[in-house]
């Protein structure tokens, strides 16, 4: 997966939201204002951040060396890929589907449900 393609699947989740902080080198991706991915390709390196089940992010980081512990992030529960060809797409479309529904699944009740709702 590249640049682009991370890109335009982060923006498929269901609201999904590209927010620029701080600046145009990092984008960051929320969902009811939180976030669960960022994208660079600061320093001509593409990468992106994901937040991560633990446990999985330490499989992750040992099955594929592009997987390593979030970049600028807590380590525990964020991975950063390297978008360098190594790690299959689909793979990488399972993490963020995943970073996504970790964020969705700590969203306050009221909230998460009025974003299920507005899936329908």
């Amino acid at each position: 997966m590249d640049f682009l393609s991370a890109q335009k699947y982060l923006l498929t989740k269901h609201q999904a939201k590209e927010m620029f902080p701080s600046g145009p080198d990092m984008a960051v991706y929320k969902v009811c204002h939180k976030m669960f991915s960022t994208l660079t390709a600061e320093g001509g390196v593409p990468r992106i951040s994901l937040k991560c089940d633990p446990d999985l992010a330490l499989q992750l980081r040992e099955q594929y060396p592009a997987v390593r512990p979030g970049f600028q992030m807590n380590k525990k529960h964020w991975n950063t890929i390297i978008l360098d060809g190594s790690v299959p797409s689909d793979q990488i479309q399972r993490m963020i589907d995943h970073s996504y529904q970790l964020i969705v699944d700590n969203l306050p009740t009221a909230e998460r449900d009025q974003l299920l709702a507005s899936k329908k």
